[in-house]
């Protein structure tokens, strides 16, 4: 018997129909004899119906409001899942954040989970209840409802696992596990039996779609095992450890497979990247905290930075690359520091992508950054900008050329399925 937790989207969650499979797939799985403990998130487009809601209430919307309205939506599903489940004649009961509760910091919108009081929920399950549990939300220090940021039940499902110390985490999503690339671009694309943290860490902050990056993040501290599969299986389907996914594990265990690790592990194209050059800003201390700091303060990421060497009047430019959503933003705020940067001018690219290899073998291996670079050039894809990690390296193109430079890449690097 095993402890699981299993976390369903909002593709899976999208009507009465997949809810019915859903609820399926988790009483076979009580059936086999495990503890179940199950999060939902809302129906598929149910939240950007809720967040249009609130911004034609009011454009500048307060935070701790707007999480009241869009938290609903996880609240619903969780409910039907558990009548679906009672329906089935299983012992279900849904527990919304604040009845756990899921403890949060106080950054509504993006808040971050601190921690989870399990003590009746593990009651609930060793009692042969499934615990329903809706993804997103929790509740800050003051009692008021608190969501994790988009994306944010499958943190969620992470820290629930964490916290009643899960044997795994089953994330059913509409894909049936991490491939090393798009198959939609790329259809050799092979599914991958194993991935690592850091692996699929740097793949979720590069563009793949697969898991939140944080939920990710939290897996590794927590060493929680995960497991990417699909909900989208008929209804004869086996138990999900018989289903062929992706397990996301550590490096030890993964060394513990005995399996061939290859150089590269998955090939990751984000379009949602912009592009920022300052020019003639003064090659003197603190002009680049300038820049930055005042970007920092306001939440916004930036990747890749590039500084130019200093011409002989002590100017350089600056360039970096930063959230698509962020531009209108990042642009405003330098804006209204051009004369305590001191640049000449401003330029804004949208029309610019990111491109990654990703791939644990890296580190032993020299030349991969060579490979990336010829087999592009040998396309005439140009580079306008190289970010570099241990096991990634990432380079922005033209956006229109996002597809050719996967699919040049997946060959270049030996993963096409034969």
């Amino acid at each position: 018997m095993a402890r699981i937790v299993m976390k369903f989207g909002g593709t899976s969650m999208a009507g009465t129909e997949r809810i019915r499979r859903v609820a399926g797939i988790v009483k076979r799985q009580q059936e086999a004899g495990h503890e179940v403990a199950v999060v939902v998130s809302a129906m598929a487009g149910e939240t950007d119906r809720l967040v249009n809601f609130c911004r034609e209430a009011n454009a500048l919307y307060d935070r701790a409001e707007y999480d009241v309205v869009v938290a609903a939506g996880e609240q619903v599903t969780s409910g039907l899942l558990a009548l679906h489940l009672q329906a089935l004649g299983c012992k279900a009961r849904s527990w919304l954040g604040w009845q756990l509760p899921v403890h949060t910091d106080d950054a509504h919108a993006a808040a971050r989970i601190e921690d989870i009081t399990s003590d009746a929920l593990l009651a609930s399950m060793a009692a042969g209840e499934i615990a329903v549990i809706p993804g997103f939300q929790g509740l800050d220090p003051e009692g008021r409802v608190t969501t994790l940021g988009r994306g944010g039940s499958d943190t969620s499902a992470v820290a629930v696992a964490a916290a009643v110390q899960a044997d795994r985490c089953d994330i059913y999503t509409d894909v049936d596990g991490v491939y090393t690339t798009d198959p939609r671009i790329v259809a050799k694309a092979r599914k991958l039996k194993y991935v690592t943290y850091e692996e699929m860490l740097e793949l979720a902050s590069v563009g793949s779609k697969v898991l939140q990056t944080r939920s990710v993040s939290l897996a590794m501290k927590e060493g929680v095992r995960v497991q990417v599969l699909s909900s989208f299986i008929d209804e004869s389907a086996p138990p999900a450890d018989s289903i062929p996914g992706t397990m996301i594990v550590s490096d030890e265990e993964l060394e513990g497979t005995e399996m061939e690790r290859q150089l590269i592990t998955g090939i990751a194209a984000d379009k949602n990247e912009a592009k920022v050059t300052l020019t003639r800003v003064a090659d003197r201390p603190g002009a680049v905290a300038a820049i930055f700091g005042p970007l920092a303060e306001a939440n916004i990421n930036v990747d890749m930075i590039i500084q130019n060497i200093a011409k002989d009047k002590g100017e350089t430019d600056v360039t970096f690359t930063c959230p698509q959503a962020d531009l209108a933003r990042t642009q405003a705020l330098l804006e209204e520091r051009k004369d305590t940067i001191g640049y000449y001018r401003m330029i804004a690219d949208s029309k610019v992508a990111k491109v990654s290899v990703v791939g644990v073998g890296m580190r032993s291996h020299a030349g991969v950054a060579a490979t990336m670079f010829k087999a592009l050039a040998d396309r005439g894809i140009n580079i306008q900008a190289i970010s570099t990690s241990e096991i990634k390296v990432s380079v922005l193109i033209d956006s229109d050329e996002v597809e050719l430079a996967v699919r040049v890449l997946h060959t270049a690097y030996g993963l096409d399925a034969a």
